[in-house]
């Protein structure tokens, strides 16, 4: 089980970079999660577009899902060259609040995922958490059967973000704002609560990732370890966790 950093910024990226984006990887299965705005372009630098199995998204705000279209051409364009019949699956929530029927296109197929119900896909499971943000946004839990990581999307801080983060290997946590920062009508979370969830809820390490484009951003991780006294990394294009195959 391998989880890549491929974007990282919230908002919009910065030079050479991406927003959200997450590369999992499993015995050469492959899912993306989020496709935010320069992700397909930096996905490429870790793998060929073609050797995608699946995409899954925590929402539709542009910064998690701007790059969609551009994917969905690619697919269009690989049945077209290279004879590929099987329409990749995109994988969403379809609650009536989501832009659902725009992963439908000719050559990718919109595929629903609920709350309560867990969901596989090629080697892993997942399962879903709605979170607190204006958008209908879900935090995913994925295990391997062996492994398990926590990617909390965008969200303000709930207590039932501890729950459902309980005793994964990884937390991939989003942190907007630093610490003495109310992120909660952005519905974004602060360094400390970061920090709070990976102590409660005893990961085995931290990420921060959604950063902010004002500020020292090393300045979170340091902020974060005020609470949580694990590993704690920033994310960056390239950051892989690996749990070996």
């Amino acid at each position: 089980m391998k989880m890549t950093v491929i974007g990282y910024w919230g908002a919009y990226p910065e030079v050479e970079s991406a927003t959200s984006c997450y590369l999992l990887e499993q015995n050469g299965f492959k899912v993306v999660i989020d496709l935010g705005s320069g992700a397909l372009s930096r996905l490429q630098q870790y793998t060929s577009l073609d050797e995608i199995d699946a995409v899954i998204l925590s929402h539709f705000h542009h910064d998690h899902v701007a790059d969609l279209g551009s994917f969905q051409y690619f697919c269009l364009v690989n049945q077209q060259l290279n004879g590929k019949k099987n329409n990749v699956p995109i994988y969403a929530a379809n609650d009536g609040e989501t832009n659902f029927d725009l992963l439908n296109h000719v050559a990718t197929k919109g595929e629903a995922y609920q709350v309560g119900e867990d969901l596989t896909i090629g080697p892993f499971t997942f399962s879903f958490l709605k979170t607190k943000h204006p958008k209908t946004c879900y935090a995913m839990r994925i295990t391997n059967g062996e492994n398990s990581l926590v990617y909390t999307a965008d969200t303000a801080f709930f207590p039932e973000l501890i729950g459902f983060t309980k005793g994964v290997d990884l937390l991939i946590a989003e942190s907007s704002f630093y610490q003495g920062m109310d992120g909660s009508k952005a519905g974004h979370m602060t360094s400390e609560e970061c920090g709070r969830v990976a102590r409660e809820a005893s990961v085995g390490e931290l990420w921060l990732t959604h950063l902010p484009h004002f500020g020292e951003q090393q300045s979170l991780v340091t902020e974060a370890k005020s609470l949580f006294t694990g590993e704690i990394k920033l994310a960056h294009e390239g950051l892989t966790w690996s749990t070996g195959e």
